[in-house]
């Protein structure tokens, strides 16, 4: 319900073998992309490889959504022109939400670098967060390099041109390997250089998903799987410390960092990944579907049989079918999400009529009623505010009871969620900063109240392993239990108690 946003999504496709030079992959990329674009609608763009061209590497990128940039749908005439203009053998492809940097046209990405020499002209598209990006901004200003666009891809692009310098073409295991030693975060990357190499980088956390597949020697890779399927692949895992290496002759994958311990981002499951996606062999709608009835296992109310669940849409919607079916309540339409309110007409609306411009309350389904209303997650709980007033106020419920698909968010991401500072969090002050394996009922009732509620649970986070169906030392949970996997991640929680008034608090496990 918040609109929390994801960091980007990355694709790359690689026509290998007799069929190099033959086959235009550009439309495969674009239609890739929008399969990508639940992971950002700011910009997205995509650069090709063709050594037939002058600009053997050429970039198309520009502020808006994959339709919007590449003309699908929109202009058919002018869309089959990029496709042919920027045709290519092999080419990577971006969408993005801006974490890092300002939300401008220069800023969309690929970046690439023009380079006389063709190992050494090179774009990336990159997603994930460095959490220690001020620290190696400064690193490179004091060097000597001016920064201009105060991105972390910027940065990452100058760290990688610092790799490729000397005489020699590179060893791409001992370029990314290097890196592992100097970035701290969640760093997926696509590189492809002017020389005809590509190279498919998951971090050794393995923070954000990556997958790959190979069919007919067509290479591709992306952020998720469903890009595969659509495409008639079969997808498969990149591990974390893994790389693809390709080239014109055919593809190897390797391991390039030991990575001693996983973190996978347990939020994809949750909110961000589409739904016909599977990482690391879980499904997200089977995730989805079993934290919806984990929760129902939680229910404290011992009378509800004549009550209804009201998801909130759109990603709570699995989790709540789920709720009501081991319950055996009826699941029902009662907000429904105007989807043609954009961000243009909603521009210098305050946060409350931006809300009820976005959520229609059905006064049919909700007149004196009790209600469930689910959702997947709690993060300023602003939001949530207004649309239980409104399911009040407009559609005349009777008692409404929040329940939440997700443990309470309790610190900040800095891995690439888009998620607010300490002191905008909802549950933080309401927990003294920190996280509780059992809420106590005086807590919730104080946190109902201050909804507007007239009760509130939360998903444990013993339903939520056992939910994700994944050993929970293989997670990055940090925004709820506050246990982050990197020291920059760790350091910056303690500043962010620190500016919230909270202090330096014990960690939940510890």
């Amino acid at each position: 319900m918040e609109e929390l946003n994801e960091e980007c999504g990355i694709m790359a496709v690689y026509q290998m073998g007799e069929n190099h030079g033959q086959v235009n992959v550009t439309p495969l990329v674009v239609r890739g992309l929008v399969d990508l674009q639940n992971r950002g609608q700011l910009s997205a763009g995509l650069t090709s490889y063709n050594p037939s061209r002058d600009r053997i590497l050429q970039t198309h990128k520009a502020l808006g959504s994959v339709h919007e940039v590449f003309r699908v749908n929109l202009s058919p005439q002018r869309s089959r022109q990029l496709m042919e203009e920027y045709s290519g053998q092999a080419a990577i492809g971006h969408t993005r939400y801006a974490t890092s940097g300002a939300s401008d046209s220069e800023l969309a990405q690929p970046f690439e670098r023009v380079h006389g020499r063709k190992w050494k002209w090179f774009a990336i598209s990159f997603n994930g967060n460095l959490a220690n990006y001020q620290a190696l901004k400064d690193e490179l200003e004091t060097t000597g390099y001016h920064i201009t666009y105060h991105s972390d891809t910027e940065v990452m692009m100058h760290y990688i041109n610092r790799e490729l310098q000397g005489d020699t073409a590179p060893d791409f295991h001992k370029v990314f390997g290097n890196l592992t030693k100097i970035f701290d975060g969640a760093f997926n990357i696509a590189f492809l250089n002017g020389a005809g190499d590509m190279v498919v980088v998951r971090d050794p956390l393995g923070i954000k998903p990556l997958c790959y597949g190979v069919k007919d020697q067509l290479l591709v890779a992306a952020s998720e799987s469903n890009v595969l399927l659509h495409l008639g692949i079969e997808p498969l895992p990149l591990g974390p410390g893994e790389m693809i290496v390709a080239n014109r002759d055919g593809y190897r994958v390797e391991r390039y960092h030991p990575a001693p311990r996983k973190a996978y981002c347990f939020f994809e499951w949750i909110y961000f990944a589409n739904l016909a996606s599977s990482m690391e062999g879980r499904s997200v709608y089977n995730v989805r579907y079993r934290l919806g009835a984990e929760l129902a296992a939680q229910e404290p109310l011992k009378e509800y049989s004549q009550f209804r669940v009201i998801p909130v849409p759109e990603t709570s919607l699995t989790a709540a079918h789920a709720f009501g079916f081991h319950l055996n309540l009826p699941v029902m339409s009662g907000l429904v999400r105007n989807r043609y309110v954009g961000r243009t007409f909603i521009e210098g609306a305050s946060r409350a009529d931006t809300v009820r411009m976005k959520f229609t309350p059905l006064r049919e389904v909700l007149e004196d009623h009790d209600i469930f209303l689910l959702d997947d997650s709690l993060v300023r709980a602003t939001t949530l505010k207004t649309v239980i007033e409104g399911l009040r106020q407009r559609g005349k419920a009777r008692q409404i009871h929040v329940r939440i698909a997700c443990p309470p968010i309790m610190g900040p991401c800095f891995y690439g969620i888009d998620m607010p500072t300490v002191k905008e969090l909802f549950a933080p002050h309401h927990l003294q900063g920190k996280p509780l394996n059992e809420l106590p009922p005086a807590v919730l009732a104080a946190m109902a109240r201050e909804l507007g509620a007239d009760s509130l649970v939360f998903l444990s986070m013993e339903g939520l392993t056992r939910a994700l169906g994944l050993p929970k030392e293989d997670m990055c949970m940090a925004c709820v239990n506050l246990q982050y996997p990197t020291e920059m991640g760790r350091r910056r929680h303690l500043q962010a108690q620190a500016q919230a008034g909270l202090g330096e608090l014990p960690l939940a496990g510890s």
